[in-house]
């Protein structure tokens, strides 16, 4: 039934306020809103700024003072990590030179580690020693004190558990009379010749550690920041300030230092925060530790805060003024406006709509409310237009059957009759009569489950003569839910779907259940197939419209009706929250589960919208 026009103008203006009611809509005028608007929120946001920069620098500061102190323990642990592979070639070398010798005491031999003992300076001595502790080797020469306790020194017991070469901690050594070192030995087992008879012995080189202590003392992290070394069993290898700790003056929290080998972390275990940064060298197993005191970054911070505090008072200054002029700026305009839409609005207007806001936006809103309601009533008109042309559209489709599945049903039947298969030829042609007689339903566009199940089987049965021996059917339903009404024409576009797409190709035997209950006051009606299933993709795809073949994935044509209009028919009638769901894995199969609300056909209504008969 056609609507009512409305009339465009159909209210009486309304009345000015008298001259007493001017002072409270100069104070909601718009000039005095944005001022204070702009004001606020241009103060509120230059705090939030100013606090964000503040966080963000500060964090900076104290990430740049961490990566810096990073790169300066990085680049000693290089240097040192270089240094100590120097040393293991010096080693190497000797090794060589001893191995490749005929014997042990030969010139020729000391004159090469003579040779290799001036090429640097910072070697101290070469020696090798029996198992027993006796010396075969000195270079330089030089006589051996006699109370040495050899057994007890750890460069030479580390040999007996390590075939690599071992590194002792820094030691003075005392092996040799008047030579008393600071040095750090390189030792491990190794074979010599003495009068042509092949021997085991212990070679150990001596580094002085100077050069170490030197790479060490050129470490600075900020203004009393340093870095010390650790061997592996947690003793001080080197610390600018020994001697304090030597004396108990100066901790070293190294607990955690030794459960680490990369690491960086925040320690106050002796009264302050420091920033620790651990490496590890991997050929000696020492750990360089670096300390930066955080006291130092939080000066940064103080002073990036004094700074934006005052850029915070000046940013404020600023808009104060900014906000006046500009809201003056805007408000004439408005203003101007508000006055020209009065003088067209001077018929027999009223507001419906009582709005409260500022005062030229109450004038505006009450001169164009009548245009607004007109555009509601288009809009209202044009939403019940395509609603009703939607329907139609729908209904044309739900109209429709594939003329391919009729001409082939006429072709099985005329093959069946030539092979006098007479009665299979009644049974296709009582199956193809009673489909079509349910397809049209006397121009009803709503049946029982149990018609929609009488459809689908009789689909089942015309398609079972076609693929003879190529899949097996199951149908079952609660009793409950023959009752219940639905739209027709749901089951058959997705039993057709789960032929073509996902059986037809299938070199075994193929499945087709379908399954109707009742749950929680809704029809659930699931149709399995064990065909070629599909990929993720497709089923994102298949209610969308992006999917050219919906249902399971494989090539052919698909169904007239098409899945997608059988998901649109149940949420134009049921409701958006009803439809189709998808279950599917490729090579198992494709589930596919309809929804929608349970009503009996003895109740009567609709539970959706109201769909007309064709």
């Amino acid at each position: 039934m056609p609507r009512s026009r409305q009339p465009l103008f159909p209210f009486r203006p309304g009345r000015r306020a008298g001259s007493g009611g001017r002072l409270l809509p100069k104070l909601r005028s718009i000039q005095m809103i944005i001022t204070l608007t702009f004001t606020a929120v241009t103060v509120l946001a230059a705090v939030v700024v100013s606090l964000l920069m503040y966080n963000k620098f500060a964090k900076t500061a104290e990430q740049n003072a961490t990566l810096n102190m990073q790169q300066i323990i990085e680049q000693v642990n290089y240097n040192l990590n270089l240094y100590v592979e120097g040393m293991r070639g010096i080693y190497e070398k000797a090794e060589q030179e001893i191995g490749e010798t005929d014997a042990i005491g030969s010139t020729l031999l000391k004159e090469r580690l003579i040779a290799l003992l001036e090429s640097r300076a910072d070697i101290v001595s070469f020696a090798v020693f029996t198992p027993g502790g006796d010396l075969v080797l000195d270079v330089p020469e030089t006589p051996m004190r006699s109370n040495t306790r050899l057994y007890d020194q750890s460069w030479f017991n580390a040999p007996q558990k390590n075939s690599d070469i071992s590194f002792s901690a820094p030691h003075i050594q005392n092996l040799f009379k008047n030579r008393y070192t600071w040095v750090v030995s390189l030792s491990k087992k190794v074979h010599y010749r003495d009068q042509g008879v092949l021997k085991e012995g212990i070679l150990l080189v001596d580094f002085n550690f100077r050069t170490i202590d030197q790479l060490s003392r050129q470490v600075k992290l900020g203004k009393r920041g340093y870095a010390y070394i650790l061997d592996s069993l947690g003793n001080i290898v080197y610390h600018p300030q020994q001697q304090l700790i030597y004396a108990g003056l100066k901790y070293e929290n190294v607990e955690p230092v030794l459960e680490y080998t990369y690491r960086s972390y925040t320690d106050s275990a002796s009264g302050e925060k420091r920033l620790i940064t651990l490496r590890t060298l991997a050929a000696t197993g020492w750990k360089i530790v670096g300390v930066a005191y955080y006291d130092e970054i939080i000066t940064t911070r103080r002073d990036l805060s004094r700074y934006l505090l005052g850029l915070l008072a000046a940013v404020c200054l600023v808009a104060i003024v900014v906000s006046v002029l500009l809201s003056a700026r805007i408000a004439r305009p408005i203003a101007k406006l508000e006055r020209t839409v009065q003088q067209v609005g001077e018929g027999d207007l009223h507001t419906s709509i009582n709005v409260r806001g500022a005062y030229e936006v109450e004038q505006l809103s009450r001169r164009f409310n009548l245009m607004l309601q007109r555009i509601r009533q288009l809009m209202d008109q044009i939403i019940f237009e395509q609603e009703t042309k939607r329907k139609g559209e729908l209904e044309v489709l739900q109209a429709q059957i594939n003329p391919h599945f009729l001409y082939n049903t006429l072709n099985s039947v005329i093959r069946l009759a030539e092979q006098g298969r007479n009665e299979e030829v009644v049974t296709m042609i009582q199956s193809l009569s009673r489909f079509f007689r349910i397809s049209l339903s006397k121009g009803k566009n709503v049946i029982t489950v149990q018609e929609e199940l009488d459809h689908v089987r009789h689909y089942l049965v015309i398609q079972s003569f076609r693929f003879k021996n190529k899949f097996r059917y199951e149908i079952q339903a609660d009793e409950e839910v023959l009752s219940c009404q639905t739209i027709k024409l749901i089951l058959q576009p997705i039993v057709e779907n789960a032929i073509y797409h996902g059986i037809e190709m299938m070199p075994d035997e193929g499945r087709i259940a379908i399954r109707a209950t009742v749950r929680d006051g809704l029809v659930v009606i699931q149709v399995t197939d064990n065909g070629l299933g599909m990929s993720r993709e497709t089923m994102s795809r298949l209610l969308t419209g992006g999917a050219r073949n919906p249902g399971n994935s494989g090539a052919g044509s698909g169904s007239g009706v098409g899945v997608r209009n059988v998901n649109e028919r149940i949420i134009l009638y049921f409701g958006r929250e009803y439809g189709l769901s998808f279950e599917s894995e490729l090579e198992e199969g494709t589930t596919v589960t309809v929804t929608f609300p349970a009503v009996r056909s003895d109740e009567g209504g609709n539970p959706g919208r109201e769909e007309e008969s064709s």
